[in-house]
């Protein structure tokens, strides 16, 4: 038997979603980095990649600006830093300084990538669209870089990797209790 779900509420039934830590920089060349779950790969050829944010945001307006963001995955051993990420704003805090991440330098953009993540997407923004209440953040991924025991063939090694999702509120998981099927 079903029952109704919460139209006010459609986005839950979609998770749980993958969490990334994105970075950004403002025109001090400051880094900001936010906590998404709205995010996906838009096309192939060329290799497009979306991130969705609130314009109340902070980072929404540092990357309209800087025009360059870097996807961060995120292991799920990373849970409390990708959640205070997510929930205090760098208008008033320093992130990178109260979780103690480590900022590399990217290849190809000037926003740096976050050390302690398995995977990051360099992209240059190529479009911005309002949609709702939201802009999507079309970027160019024009470097790709990657922990080396991470993928094997480009795929993630999810016995060696627990990357973190978002179930929506305050909770998350991983892929440690999901059964894999390959054919």
């Amino acid at each position: 038997m079903k029952v109704d779900g919460s139209i006010e509420k459609f986005y839950q039934y979609s998770f749980p979603m993958q969490t990334v830590l994105v970075t950004c920089k403002d025109e001090h060349d400051k880094t900001n980095v936010i906590t998404i779950a709205w995010h996906t790969t838009i096309s192939k050829k060329p290799p497009l990649y979306g991130i969705s944010l609130a314009p109340s945001r902070y980072s929404h307006d540092l990357i309209k600006k800087g025009k360059e963001f870097v996807v961060n995955f995120v292991y799920y051993n990373m849970v409390e830093k990708a959640h205070f990420c997510g929930t205090h704003s760098g208008r008033s805090t320093d992130k990178i300084d109260k979780t103690r991440l480590t900022l590399s330098p990217a290849k190809k953009v000037k926003v740096p990538v976050i050390k302690e993540c398995y995977a990051h997407l360099e992209c240059r923004m190529v479009q911005n669209l309002t949609v709702g209440d939201h802009t999507l953040f079309i970027g160019e991924v024009v470097a790709v870089q990657a922990d080396e025991n991470a993928f094997k063939n480009d795929l993630l090694m999810t016995n060696k990797i627990q990357p973190l999702y978002y179930i929506g509120g305050n909770s998350y998981t991983t892929t440690d209790r999901l059964k894999k099927k390959e054919f």
